[in-house]
């Protein structure tokens, strides 16, 4: 971008052209052009001009064709590309992206480059992008209106610019308009004719299509374009000194080069090894040509900070094997040698490191004079002084060498007298060790552009199109080799008075010459450019030798001889490999009648191994050849996709995965949340007993109680299905809380049920569930509604077909029969009731008119004897009434009968019953008052009644006091006049049983699902006969609250697909390597896929993912007492597969709508069909397992015929090792292969390629790492059945590891048997076997921070993948070799988790935060955590060459100091009361009541500071060497928080973050109930909540170095709210106290 010619954003809509400008422009628009301009003449606005033509000429054109044409930009560097790319950017509104190796595009699909091509108008980017993307048919020129070339003079050679013409644009008919930009339109150095003038810039014309052309009249250029004033600073010849020290040197050179030489000489080295010991030997001379150039070329003081920098990047061997570490030390003491020698001819007994310039500042030339400096670089130091130090200065500095740029740049900022000026240096990224990352040539350019650095010592790198306005002053420390370098190199210097200035070497002819050619060059150069007429030149036909190449018919894509050798190197590449090996090919050269011919030989793991190229004149040729043989040979293969790209992760041809349309990202995900139907019951559908007379299916339920005298009436199910034996014949423990209650289920066959029955048997159903768990009266004046009896009109609202069954109670003295007398006398009481509501209605509204209950139902017993009572229906002897049901006419509630209130009657006073009750308030008169009815009897002894409660969750092992939070209380007794009750023929053992129903219908209800998956997984095969129990278990998530879940059975089941897609893929894909198998395999058993295939197969309608709610529970018949009303925007019962029904917002998870709706974990689905498969798999075996998998859809049923093939193939295979070799394995092993072929796979890594392996054990560790995989889960499966599934888990992941194989490995005495053809890794396994013998030796683990070579853990399960073939897939074999091998086990003893892990579970456990800082020293990582206790500071440290090994040692320190911490453990035990609600992970935010500070008026606060005694003395803390004082513990700054929000939950989540920001322990709650008999009202508006408890919570929370502050909440409705209030309080608390502030984010 050049100066004066580019504006700043601010100002590019009022860019005007100049003269020239709009000139070049004319004829821009009329051909192509190659635009010749000075550096800074605005090339680039030119350029934009073209662009904005050229879109409004596509804008115009596009509506008639309809096709988009793009406008490509291409920059040499990715610097210019960024820089291009804002130009344009700020310049026009088109939509334009830039494009550059390091943005991953090399990566990219068709798909990616498409979605660029339809968003964009104008792609920038560097050149090989474009090639690379054309090259794959991801674009073509057919695409493109307009190719912008910058620098285009580099379009010679092998220049990628060079290809895109001659490979591309000269092969094509419709060829897009071309415009070139270049100051210098001939590269090489000069030009030595007009006629090599005009050869060269014909050729750039010819290969670009474009003519050139540069404006004649100048002085408009001239005017605006600032031209830098040459000048030229002289130095001295450098005199000839040192001699006797690079004497020296060459003789140090000579003695450790002849070492490395005698290194690489034996015998017994592998060539990985000798590879790195030529490298070294290359370092060791590329080092000492540095340090003998900054000598001669800089000075003896710079050839010292030379050698430095060459220490600096001595290669590190420390993880190398031990021969390589001490060969590499030979380069460090030739480099320690040096230093000393030049330090000992600076200044005698000077030690290293002293700074040495520090004597010769003051004089410089003394110093040049000694030839501590060179003249040249005494003249650049005297230039850098001429700038002064007042105005702002900005210099570029060029040089030949990145080690030059380097040790000028160390060596000036030592400069006292130049401390003024900061510096910098800038190289490119050529892969060298002294070359800058392109990250910090970015930064380092930026810095010089904004002018934080005033002098930039820079190679060619920055040379062309680098624009930096303010630069003053550009110097060619080295001089420039080209034309096109000076001038590119003089144009940088932007600002007007710039300066250009040359250093040459005073009377050095060479460099004269030198310069008079570059200049006459450069005239010659423009006046061949200003003579050439645009308008009579013709353009020379482009004449190219043509290219062999191959391509691809279904897309286009191709490779030529040139890309043939770098497209095998990226297939190599993208084939697996490891740290010991790194797939390449090699090449062997033959020669025949002087013809060249060669051999290729690809890595073991590829599609083909070898295949020669035809003969051709030179070896260069032959390699290019055979590369484009191989190619054509892996696309045939389908190695290479279509766009001639390795193909790594394929698409399946079975479809298996199909595009997931519609759905949004993250499906399979804990994240992502999804709304979801329920699966109807079919076995539950009937005809609602509409028929005259029904056959049923009859299912008794008995109960017997663990107390004996407790009594439990038995009731029978009646539904229209038979159930299958193992749902309709279950047994059951229901929990209560102080007694167990053992359930059956049992079939009793056909029932029959004529009309009336059926009626009588539904009437009963609605009047006792109602009554029991309903409302039999809803509305009322409290409502302001009409009060209406539920069962007063039609009653069909209440029954479904879709929902049908009957529960009727068995008769006491005869089990076998329905209690139709206790049915009759619900059916009784249900018509009275009728009556007396038809009767009386204005009494049930409330307009409180007498209802005489002597005048009540026909029933009424006028009988005056004295022991009867009179009810409202009937008179019964008060001898038989204990236990009796009755049902309170004013409530419509039933109640039991405890006893007679014998002295007690309504004429008594009220008691407790009404809080502001006088002592002469009676019973009569309330019942009066508040209901307007008048006892007949009022002398009548009270009854004191039980009253009956919601029902409870009685599965799993906690029973009613499970998880629901719903604990049984002690009942309440109330005492009633007889003669409001309604008397019911049933005594309370059936009150008792229907208190069991809602949880054995719920299990039994779950089991119907269970029963009705299984049916369908079957189909019409019966052979798999899986327990409903068992696939009820892998539909029951962790938060159903059971004492089952599915998590046992996901986990055997992952391993068991994984296994049977593995074992699937090896045998159907011998060609595939391990990385290709391993990418499908993924496909196939990733949590996307797997709900995918789950949400085809409807399972989600099947999963249970919430614990029971009794209380929403309703039988057929029955209105619920809690509705929830869908508000789901679904009609159906099943929800649509619709991104509006997703949601990544948290939700009530789990939680049905009465339209059965629930939002559930996207991830649950997929976890329910791994369950699935694991369920079928302990049922059924392996064939069952793949026969559900088949009825997901996974393809894994493989053929018997499809392993002979792979075992035969495996018996042809040659073999290297001895025969007793292979024998003394088996013998180790215990087992005898049939097949040798196979076990020499296993034992071969890939390194072997290098003597002539054809094949390694890489796809048999991919077999064998499954097989191991789930025989190892079914060991610890079946072995470990009472640990929870998260122990599990851990037990599986340290068993199946691959360092527990490797230890095993080395246990066995494997490991000698690894074939192998590395160095280090033989070095690997030779110090970790050291390590694991000393380990068992002092039973002390030194192997905590040690990883074994993978490749030993790899050789293990590839034994594992062959034993498994040889025995014909039997992995009852595999286990018996494998059991003793891998003995001992891990058991839950002997599991240790990872630090990190276990610090994490602890501190989460106590309520204590971790923080980490994470920095970089030297060459390691270093981590350090820190834990805040209440009376001090913990901390760990780590350090590794790796962040995560780094992490994994600080915690490990951290947690040996936690757990010596006695206090720690003593607050575990003192709070077992710290709730985890304050955690803000699955934190449920709902609307609750206004928080504020006032509404704490009932809170008390207050401080108990431990440091009350004394604040001045340290008070230590017992934590080991990391120990931290009290007094030490620096108190934080004040902190902000956000207003706190008036959602539920929203403060604990502000609260829980502002702990673990700050480190302070977890606070504790304490909460306390209040129960009341009247209601207490909470909130206001909407908020407004009524009940009869409220809770009030006590929070508290210490302060490390402060003290333990105590709040009191205001009573709410809710334990959680309570919370809230408490958390509202201390929040406002510690503002006040100066803790922090509210209302700042």
């Amino acid at each position: 971008m050049e100066s004066n010619g580019i504006m700043e954003p601010t100002v590019l809509d009022q860019f005007i052209p100049r003269r020239y400008q709009v000139k070049v422009f004319e004829v821009v628009k009329r051909k192509n052009t190659i635009a010749v301009l000075e550096t800074g003449a605005g090339k680039t606005m030119i350029a934009v001009m073209l662009i904005k033509h050229v879109a409004e000429e596509m804008m115009r054109i596009m509506p008639s064709s309809g096709d988009k044409k793009l406008i490509i930009f291409l920059a040499p560097t990715v610097y210019l590309v960024t820089q291009q790319y804002k130009v344009i950017k700020n310049s026009t509104t088109l939509e334009v992206e830039e494009y550059y190796g390091a943005k991953g595009v090399d990566e990219w699909t068709r798909s990616c480059w498409e979605t660029e091509a339809n968003t964009h108008d104008i792609l920038v980017m560097t050149p090989q992008v474009l090639l690379d993307a054309m090259r794959n048919a991801f674009l073509n020129l057919e695409m493109f209106s307009l190719i912008i070339f910058d620098e285009c003079h580099r379009a010679t050679g092998n220049h990628p610019y060079t290809k895109i013409m001659k490979d591309f644009y000269h092969q094509s008919v419709n060829r897009p308009k071309i415009f070139g930009m270049t100051a210098s339109p001939v590269i090489r150095k000069g030009v030595s004719s007009a006629m090599d003038c005009e050869a060269q810039i014909s050729a750039l014309e010819s290969m670009l299509d474009a003519q050139v052309y540069t404006v004649e009249d100048r002085t408009e250029i001239e005017t605006f374009v600032p031209s830098a004033v040459h000048k030229c600073r002289f130095y001295k010849q450098a005199p000839s000194a040192y001699s006797d020290l690079k004497e020296k040197m060459e003789a140090l050179l000579s003695k450790y080069a002849s070492e490395l030489e005698l290194q690489e000489q034996m015998p017994s080295q592998y060539q990985d090894i000798n590879d790195k010991i030529k490298m070294l030997q290359k370092r060791l001379h590329n080092d000492h040509m540095k340090i003998l150039y900054c000598l001669d070329d800089l000075g003896i003081v710079c050839a010292y900070e030379a050698v430095k920098i060459c220490l600096e990047n001595v290669p590190d061997a420390e993880e190398e094997c031990q021969f390589y570490r001490e060969c590499s030390l030979h380069l460090k003491r030739f480099l320690d040698e040096v230093l000393l020698m030049i330090a000992g001819f600076l200044q005698p007994g000077m030690p290293i490191g002293c700074e040495l310039h520090a004597n010769f500042e003051s004089d410089y030339t003394e110093a040049c004079d000694l030839g501590f400096l060179s003249p040249k670089l005494y003249e650049l130091l005297q230039i850098f002084q001429s700038f002064g130090t007042g105005s702002k200065v900005q210099c570029l500095i060029f040089v030949e060498r990145i080690i030059t740029a380097k040790v000028i740049e160390i060596y000036v900022k030592k400069v006292r007298c130049l401390s003024h000026l900061t510096v910098s240096y800038v190289t490119g990224s050529n892969g060298s060790a002294d070359a800058l990352s392109p990250k910090l040539q970015k930064e380092t350019m930026e810095s010089f552009c904004s002018g934080k650095v005033n002098l930039l010592f820079a190679t060619d790198v920055v040379e062309e199109g680098i624009h930096v306005a303010n630069c003053s002053c550009v110097i060619r420390f080295d001089l420039p080799k080209t034309v096109r370098s000076y001038i590119q190199s003089r144009g940088r210097g932007r600002k007007n008075d710039s300066q250009y200035i040359l250093m040459l070497e005073r009377s050095n002819k060479k460099q004269i010459d030198q310069m008079f050619d570059i200049i006459r060059s450069e005239h010659s150069m423009t006046d061949t450019s200003r003579s050439r007429d645009p308008e009579v030149y013709t353009l020379k036909a482009c004449c190219f030798e043509e290219t062999k190449l191959y391509r691809a018919k279904v897309t286009g894509a191709s490779v030529t001889t040139d890309s043939s050798v770098s497209l095998i190197y990226r297939y190599c590449d993208k084939l697996p490999g490891d740290r010991y090996f790194t797939p390449k090919p090699t090449f062997d050269f033959g020669i025949s009648e002087g013809l060249y011919q060669c051999r290729i030989t690809l890595p073991p793991n590829a599609a083909f191994l070898t295949t020669v190229g035809p003969l051709s004149s030179n070896t260069h040729l032959s390699k290019q050849l055979v590369c484009l043989e191989a190619c054509k040979k892996l696309h045939e293969m389908g190695a290479l996709d279509d766009h001639l790209l390795p193909l790594v992760q394929e698409p399946l041809e079975d479809d298996l995965i199909p595009e997931r349309r519609g759905l949004s990202a993250g499906a399979g995900t804990t994240k992502r949340k999804e709304l979801h139907g329920t699966t109807s019951i079919r076995a539950l559908c009937g005809t609602r007993g509409e028929k005259p007379d029904t056959v049923f299916e009859a299912y008794k339920f008995d109960f017997s109680c663990s107390i004996v005298d407790e009594t439990y009436s038995g009731f029978v199910l009646l539904i229209e299905s038979k159930l299958d034996d193992d749902v309709g014949n279950i047994k059951l423990d229901l929990q209560l809380v102080s007694r167990m209650v053992k359930s059956s289920v049992s079939s009793c066959g056909k029932f029959y049920l004529n009309a009336e029955q059926v009626t009588q048997a539904k009437r009963f159903q609605e009047f006792f569930f109602n009554g029991v768990f309903g409302r039999l009266f809803f509305g009322g004046e409290s409502e302001g509604t009409t009060r209406e009896f539920l069962l007063q009109t039609e009653t069909k609202s209440l029954w479904s077909s879709a929902y049908m069954y009957l529960l009727l109670p068995v008769d006491t003295l005869d089990s076998s029969k329905v209690n139709w007398r206790g049915i009759s006398s619900s059916v009784n009481v249900v018509e009275f009731l009728k009556k007396q509501y038809s009767t009386h209605s204005k009494c049930f509204n409330g307009d409180h008119s007498e209802l005489p209950l002597s005048r009540t139902g026909s029933s009424m017993t006028e009988s005056k004897a004295a022991n009867h009572i009179h009810f409202a229906n009937s008179s019964i002897d008060a001898d038989n009434l204990q236990d009796m049901l009755v049902l309170a006419i004013h409530t419509g509630r039933i109640y039991s009968i405890i006893e007679v209130v014998r002295g007690k009657s309504a004429e008594s006073s009220l008691e407790e019953n009404v809080d502001d009750a006088s002592s002469t308030y009676s019973y009569a008169q309330h019942f009066k008052t508040k209901y307007g009815i008048s006892l007949v009897y009022p002398g009548q002894p009270l009854l004191r009644l039980k009253q009956s409660h919601n029902p409870h969750n009685l599965l799993g092992a906690e029973g009613a006091s499970s998880q629901d939070g719903r604990v049984i209380k002690e009942q309440a007794h109330v005492r009633m006049p007889p003669e409001i009750l309604v008397s019911i023929d049933f005594q309370v053992d059936v009150l008792r049983s229907c208190y069991l129903l809602p949880s054995v219908m719920y299990r039994l209800e779950s089991l119907m699902l269970a029963s009705q998956l299984r049916e369908e997984i079957n189909g019409q095969t019966n052979n798999f006969k899986i327990s409903s129990s068992l696939i009820l278990e892998a539909l029951t998530t962790l938060r159903c609250c059971e004492d089952f879940s599915l998590e046992r059975l996901e986990l055997l089941g992952d391993s068991v697909l994984k296994y049977a897609v593995s074992s699937y893929l090896f045998l159907r894909y011998p060609e595939k390597h391990e990385g290709q198998l391993t990418a499908r395999r993924t496909r196939v058993i990733c949590n996307s896929n797997l709900h995918k295939l789950g949400i085809q197969r409807k399972i989600q309608g099947y999963i249970r993912d919430s614990a029971f709610e009794p209380r929403r529970w309703a039988a057929p018949g029955q209105r619920s007492r809690f509705p929830d009303p869908c508000k789901c925007g679904v009609d159906t019962l099943e929800v649509p597969l619709d991104s509006r029904f997703q949601t990544v917002e948290p939700v009530k998870v789990g939680k049905f709508c009465d339209s059965g709706h629930r939002w559930m974990n996207s991830k649950t689905i997929a976890d329910c069909v791994e369950a699935l498969i694991g369920a079928y798999y302990v049922g059924g075996g392996l064939f069952a397992a793949l026969h559900v998998m088949k009825w997901l859809g996974i393809d894994s049923d493989f053929e018997p015929k499809l392993a002979t093939e792979a075992i035969t193939r495996a018996s042809l295979r040659s073999y290297y090792p001895k025969h007793q070799d292979i024998a003394a394995l088996e013998l180790k092993l215990g087992y005898q292969f049939s097949v040798k072929g196979l076990l020499q796979e296993a034992i071969t890594h890939a390194s072997q390629q290098k003597l002539g392996a054809s094949y390694c054990y890489q796809r048999l560790e991919f077999l064998g790492d499954s097989v191991l995989d789930v025989l190892i889960t079914q060991y610890l499966y079946h072995s470990h059945t009472t640990i929870n599934p998260g122990q599990l888990t851990d037990l599986r992941s340290a068993a199946v590891c691959n360092e527990n194989f490797a230890r095993a490995a080395v246990r066995r005495k494997l490991h000698p048997h690894l074939q192998h053809c590395s160095g280090l890794l033989l070095n690997h396994i030779t110090e970790y076997e050291k390590l694991c013998t000393a380990e068992a030796l002092n039973t002390t683990s030194l192997l905590e921070d040690v990883k074994g070579p993978k490749a030993l853990g790899d050789m293990v399960e590839s034994i594992a993948g062959a034993i498994y073939m040889d025995s014909n897939l039997d992995l009852n074999k595999v286990w018996r070799v494998f059991k003793p091998l891998l003995s001992p086990i891990v058991t839950p003893s002997t599991l240790q988790l990872h630090p990190l892990r276990e610090l994490t579970e602890l501190c989460g456990s106590l309520g204590y935060f971790v923080k980490e800082n994470c920095t970089k020293e030297d060459s390691l990582e270093h981590v350090e955590m820190t834990l805040q206790l209440e009376d001090g500071l913990l901390v760990g440290n780590g350090y590794d060459r790796s962040k995560k090994a780094a992490k994994q040692k600080a915690a490990r320190q951290l947690l040996k100091e936690l757990q010596g911490c006695h206090s720690v453990f003593k607050r575990r035990k003192l709070d077992p009361d710290r709730v985890d609600e304050l955690s803000s992970e699955g934190m449920e935010i709902e609307p609750c009541s206004q928080l504020n500070d006032t509404h704490s008026s009932e809170s008390i606060n207050r401080i108990e500071s431990p440091y009350a005694e004394s604040r001045t003395g340290p008070t230590p803390t017992n934590f080991g060497p990391n120990k931290i004082y009290s007094h030490n513990i620096v108190t934080p700054s004040l902190q902000a928080i956000a207003p706190i929000s008036t959602r539920k939950g929203a403060a604990r989540a502000s609260l829980f973050e502002l702990c673990k920001r700050m480190q302070w322990p977890m606070p504790t709650f304490k909460t306390t109930e209040h129960k009341s008999r009247t209601l207490i009202e909470f909130g206001e508006g909407s908020e407004k909540r009524i009940g009869f408890n409220s809770y009030a919570s006590e929070i508290s929370l210490q302060i490390p170095n402060y003290g333990t502050v105590v709040c009191r909440g205001d009573p709410r409705a809710d334990k959680k709210s309570s919370y809230d209030s408490a958390v509202v309080a201390l929040l406002y608390k510690l503002q006040r106290q100066g803790k922090l502030t509210i209302g700042c984010s």
